[in-house]
């Protein structure tokens, strides 16, 4: 019986972490694979990719402690809400003093694991943990703010793994990251505002003062700035990364066919993946959880892998 309940308890602490959230953490590699220094190891010995995994998991022991903390400030609303009510924490099945104890637990994960690494991540640490603590107590309370908060957590995600191993980002892919993160935070209004019409004053009282063309009109505008200011970071970015063994044939080949031009030929995926996730918002209403989508449709998630791979083949191939 004991044994029962005990995995029991260990489920619902870990529904409540919800990993399914730890995919959003995967944007902290970015800064790492555009650099062209995913594999790179300086004088410490540490590849850079074992640095930013580890910050990465820290990371997902963080966003998990937060979501338990937001799980227990929002209680009561959460109790109105057509589905956060089933959540165990909201219905009652995971006592508040347990989930207190498993976010206490996650948070000292993440303190002590942080002094392994850069001092400048754990201040990336500390500034999204406030940022997330405030979203929850005021502004996701307050119309525009909202949107921004959940936008900073994304490019905070971005700058603690280029922070942890003191790389550089471009203004380009600065504004990228930032176009994309308004974006997907939009598109989350837009898609809880059909989703919640009918409990738009129980919910989310934001919700109230975005009107559906309000709503319309930022869903376009930073649906247009993601793909562009992605195209614009194609057209400047400049590899510095080490040389393959292919750098002698692509030296040999004309500039507009070089590495930094080659990523050029992946704005056709970007322009297909917002187009697709605009399709999936506006027809099926699935953008309030963005991880969803990455994870269960097959146009969006192929998108990415295509992406992703073709980024890694033309910076740490062809390159």
């Amino acid at each position: 019986m004991i044994t029962a309940i005990s995995n029991n308890t260990l489920f619902l602490v870990l529904k409540s972490a919800r990993p399914r959230q730890w995919i959003k953490n995967l944007t902290m590699y970015a800064a790492l694979v555009f650099s062209g220094l995913f594999f790179f190891a300086p004088a410490s010995g540490v590849p850079h990719f074992v640095t930013v995994t580890g910050a990465f998991l820290l990371f997902n022991f963080l966003t998990s402690a937060l979501y338990i903390i937001n799980d227990i400030l929002d209680i009561r609303a959460d109790r109105n809400h057509p589905f956060k009510s089933k959540r165990p924490i909201a219905s009652g099945r995971l006592p508040i003093p347990v989930a207190i104890f498993a976010a206490v637990s996650f948070l000292a994960i993440v303190f002590l694991g942080s002094f392994w690494l850069s001092g400048f991540f754990r201040l990336a640490v500390l500034g999204y943990f406030l940022l997330q603590v405030l979203y929850s107590k005021v502004t996701k309370h307050v119309p525009i703010l909202d949107v921004m908060s959940i936008a900073g957590g994304f490019v905070l995600r971005i700058y603690a793994g280029a922070l942890v191993v003191n790389l550089h980002m471009s203004v380009w892919f600065l504004l990228t990251v930032l176009s994309a993160s308004l974006f997907l935070a939009v598109a989350k209004r837009q898609s809880e505002r059909t989703l919640l019409r009918e409990h738009l004053g129980e919910t989310r009282t934001t919700l109230r003062h975005y009107s559906q063309r309000l709503l319309d009109q930022y869903t376009g505008m930073f649906a247009n700035a993601t793909w562009l200011t992605y195209s614009l970071f194609t057209f400047q970015h400049q590899f510095v990364g080490p040389r393959t063994k292919f750098t002698e044939l692509v030296v040999s080949l004309p500039q507009t066919l070089q590495s930094q031009k080659l990523l050029m030929v992946t704005i056709p995926l970007v322009i297909f993946g917002v187009m697709r996730y605009l399709q999936l918002v506006y027809e099926n209403d699935q953008g309030e959880a963005p991880e969803v989508i990455i994870l269960k449709d097959k146009a969006i998630l192929s998108t990415v892998f295509a992406l992703a791979i073709s980024v890694m083949v033309i910076i740490y191939v062809i390159g």
